[in-house]
């Protein structure tokens, strides 16, 4: 793999409801997303999912109640042939405790380009938040921002056209 997807998730991926997604009966994929990172695994591209998840540290819920929403998540990907390559996410808030990982910050993205050795030129984000966009400009990687449940199929067009 010489060229990576970084996808944030709420919002995304799939529907933002509120202030947490905190069990499996709230996360609902955005049918859009499904095929739209379909279109880009199969151009070649390797698909990483990049998180906050602040309602750990918040206590709204736990590693293991976000571990079922991410394999309900990973599970529908697969039933439409796509596998994700990793899913990253940040269990900090910042009310709670300070850390590194959480975007703004680029820890995150970082640890795909090096587990994946590729560079940031070679990378796309798509996010819905100015912290997803201010973490991936800060170390070079071209980022896409989307408004909240989007299609966002015209990025998938115009990245696939970069390549």
């Amino acid at each position: 793999m010489n060229k990576l997807v970084l996808l944030d998730r709420d919002g995304v991926i799939n529907k933002e409801i509120g202030d947490y997604v905190t069990n499996v009966s709230d996360f609902e994929l955005l049918p859009h997303a499904l095929y739209n990172t379909k279109k880009l695994k199969d151009a070649g591209f390797g698909i990483v999912v990049v998180t906050n998840q602040g309602g750990i540290a918040k206590g709204k819920y736990s590693h293991t109640e976000l571990d079922a929403i991410h394999n309900k998540m990973i599970t529908a990907f697969e039933q439409v042939g796509v596998q994700l390559d990793e899913v990253y996410y940040c269990p900090h808030h910042p009310e709670k405790t300070h850390c590194l990982c959480r975007k703004p910050d680029s820890i995150m993205l970082e640890k795909a380009l090096a587990r994946f050795g590729v560079s940031a030129a070679n990378t796309f984000l798509i996010g819905d938040a100015d912290r997803d966009i201010e973490a991936a400009t800060k170390i070079g990687i071209k980022a896409f921002k989307i408004t909240t449940n989007e299609n966002w199929e015209k990025y998938v067009d115009e990245i696939l056209a970069a390549r």
